[in-house]
């Protein structure tokens, strides 16, 4: 066999089909500006002050790196842990960074888990809800806490004792 056979041989079995059915991939681009129903109910139901904030976290939440962070979150798994490696009980949840990367845009960033609550007013749980429903886009699992945070306050506030201790 000749060198320049041997070379035809790896080339055409290394080649492969052109992938011509597929669109591109859904990324770097605005997902609130891009979602006009959202936006039309957004203005609707007095949240239209949000705007603003809304086009920042749908530029954020359509970003292929926030997107990669839910495909890395969904598929490395929490892992439980009962003991540590020295034999002691620790009982913890390990989550991918990816995880932590979500909560920290969802909290800190947006603040799906209590805005409505620190900062009331009209339209304030309208524009909490195109945040969180941009952010559920991104990865749904994350979603629970934010959640139960966000729906305990109300239950809280029912004992004042109970606010008192546990609502800022």
């Amino acid at each position: 066999m000749t060198t320049d056979s041997m070379n035809f041989s790896v080339n055409h079995l290394a080649q492969t089909h052109e992938v011509f059915n597929q669109s591109r991939p859904l990324v770097d681009y605005n997902a609130y500006q891009h979602d006009t129903a959202l936006g039309e109910a957004v203005q609707r139901h007095g949240a239209g002050w949000a705007q603003e904030s809304l086009l920042a976290h749908g530029a954020v939440t359509g970003s292929a790196r926030v997107i990669e962070w839910g495909f890395l979150a969904n598929e490395y798994k929490p892992q439980f842990e009962s003991h540590d490696r020295q034999g002691y009980r620790v009982d913890r949840v390990r989550y991918h960074d990816a995880y932590h990367q979500l909560m920290q845009l969802a909290l800190a960033d947006a603040g799906l888990h209590s805005t409505p609550w620190a900062e009331p007013g009209p339209g304030a749980h309208v524009a909490r809800a195109a945040r969180y429903y941009l952010q559920a886009q991104v990865e749904s699992g994350h979603g629970c806490r934010l959640s139960m945070t966000f729906a305990s306050v109300p239950t809280l506030r029912l004992t004042p004792a109970v606010a008192a201790e546990w609502l800022p």
